[in-house]
């Protein structure tokens, strides 16, 4: 029997995602305080805020690269 592996990043992490590239395909993601710095111009940038609001909020997702 396969070995049942545990999610790294949480579903709702995974939702988080999913919204704020929405956002970006649509050209309203915003990057720094509180949509300051600009438009999100990369899909990478897109993830890393996203990842950044889940971690805010609690879900589950591996700690930062430094």
């Amino acid at each position: 029997m396969a070995k049942k592996r545990k999610r790294k990043y949480s579903r709702g992490a995974g939702r988080e995602v999913e919204s704020e590239m929405r956002r970006y395909k649509r050209g309203t993601a915003r990057s720094g305080r509180r949509g300051r710095a600009g438009r999100v111009k990369s899909r990478k940038q897109a993830i890393a805020i996203a990842l950044s609001k889940a971690r805010k909020k609690g879900k589950r997702v591996p700690p930062r690269k430094t």
